[in-house]
């Protein structure tokens, strides 16, 4: 069985920005890959290693009558999953470029979840529950999820071999562990990543609903 693994770190700090590194290795295929999180708020003046994996979503906001809500601009549901396009996304204080830039995403693909709409902006938050303001281009109906931790358990996400409910386990990923979303049928999600391939219970991955279906 391979286990994959994750291990947080400093990249890079400088003067009200942080960039913080997750390095992702694999034992038995040894390989790394780092990648840069989420820029530090100006008001925290510090550094800080931690990837906090603890915030878990809603299934999503229900309108008049138990409909679901859409966004004023898109039509498309209101909040949902998106992705970064970009391997350096500003965020800002309010939707316009006017607001000034509270942090940095340095890492294309990183999901997020967009909680409101203004002309061409988005209000998006990350797995941390922070929001602010995105431009509309910076961001991807592509839908990807990173492992999270059990709040009760240390016990690492199993990898199964296919959405069978008896399949067998190839692998166990840590948090913090990225890749991408190819279906969910509300109990497991088809999860892809360098070097792995495969299945994961839906509720061990930040970037997807509860009992939420993708084709």
């Amino acid at each position: 069985m391979v286990l994959l693994y994750q291990m947080a770190g400093i990249t890079q700090c400088a003067t009200g920005l942080r960039i913080v590194g997750i390095a992702h290795m694999t034992i038995g295929l040894a390989f790394s890959a780092m990648f840069g999180i989420r820029g530090l708020r100006k008001a925290l003046g510090l550094c800080a290693a931690a990837l906090v994996l603890a915030f878990s979503p809603g299934q999503g906001a229900q309108g008049a009558g138990g409909e679901l809500a859409t966004g004023s601009q898109s039509g498309l549901p209101v909040p949902r999953f998106v992705s970064l396009k970009s391997d350096r996304v500003n965020v800002r204080g309010g939707p316009s470029k006017d607001h000034e830039v509270v942090w940095v995403f340095a890492r294309a693909g990183l999901p997020v979840e967009i909680t409101a709409e203004f002309e061409n902006w988005r209000r998006i938050r990350d797995w941390e529950g922070a929001e602010g303001w995105v431009y509309h281009s910076l961001l991807s109906g592509r839908r990807s999820a990173f492992v999270v931790k059990r709040k009760t358990s240390e016990e690492l996400a199993p990898l199964y071999e296919t959405a069978d409910p008896d399949s067998a386990v190839k692998a166990r990923l840590e948090p913090g562990v990225l890749g991408m979303i190819k279906r969910c049928s509300g109990a497991k999600c088809h999860f892809i990543g360098e070097h792995f391939n495969g299945y994961v219970p839906q509720d061990r991955l930040w970037g997807v609903y509860p009992g939420e279906k993708i084709d």
